[in-house]
């Protein structure tokens, strides 16, 4: 890790769970990380007493609003120059049938899986290849994103997931050449408040075995450590006994 010193990184949904998990790594050492998240100070609460040569700056976005996604790395090409790390992890699921699915939570699922990732994407792109840098783009993805889950009620989730393993795809195609690595991480089970957050079923986590946010955090730290001429296009993590 030791060339990603004072290096910028990017962690959305750095509020809970292996975003947060994530940023407190980078920062312990010793990135400057900004984290996107909507709720401002649970983020700024629970990165306070995190302690490293590293900075963290707190900033409210919706990624699915491009407008305030666009506002917020204005700002940081501003103040921080540039990106060298983007670890898109925000993401979003509702427990509900696909017929019983509302419209409103459908779309809203959409726009922060898909379309909040690429509109993040695309801004810290400028900036990498702007700045003709060595970058990595970390696409937080799940199992769900390479077979459809046999669990009741995941309706477009895996839909979306599915995106993900596509778009991570594309980018690596599209950017072949320059010094921008992607890797598209996909865990198991994932003990979060994910579950309680959105309406699902935190039995689950009772029923199958789970990971916690910082084993995910730990294999973020492991692909962007790897040698630059490395790259780790693909990585599923899952719990020991997880058969699925």
């Amino acid at each position: 890790m030791e060339r990603w010193d004072g290096k910028v990184a990017v962690v959305t949904g750095a509020s809970s769970g292996i975003g947060l998990e994530t940023a407190k790594a980078l920062v312990r050492n010793g990135m400057i990380v900004v984290g996107l998240a909507r709720r401002l100070e649970t983020m700024q609460d629970t990165m306070k007493d995190v302690t490293g040569p590293g900075r963290f700056y707190a900033k409210k976005c919706d990624i699915s609003i491009e407008s305030q996604v666009i506002d917020v790395f204005k700002w940081i090409e501003k103040h921080l120059k540039t990106v060298h790390i983007l670890v898109n992890n925000a993401g979003l699921g509702y427990q509900s049938s696909l017929l019983d699915l509302k419209t409103d939570d459908m779309l809203q699922i959409i726009n922060v899986n898909i379309v909040g990732l690429l509109h993040c994407t695309r801004q810290s792109m400028k900036l990498m290849i702007d700045n003709q840098h060595e970058a990595h783009i970390v696409n937080i993805n799940s199992i769900f994103g390479h077979r459809v889950s046999k669990l009741s009620k995941t309706n477009i989730y895996p839909a979306t997931k599915h995106a993900v393993t596509a778009l991570s795809q594309t980018l690596i195609a599209e950017i072949k050449g320059d010094k921008i690595r992607v890797t598209s991480i996909s865990p198991g089970i994932v003990a979060t408040e994910f579950f309680e957050k959105y309406g699902l079923d935190p039995n689950i986590l009772n029923t199958f075995p789970s990971i916690k946010p910082q084993d995910v955090a730990d294999s973020i730290i492991h692909v962007i450590s790897a040698p630059q001429h490395v790259e780790i296009t693909e990585l599923t993590i899952k719990p020991l006994g997880q058969l699925w």
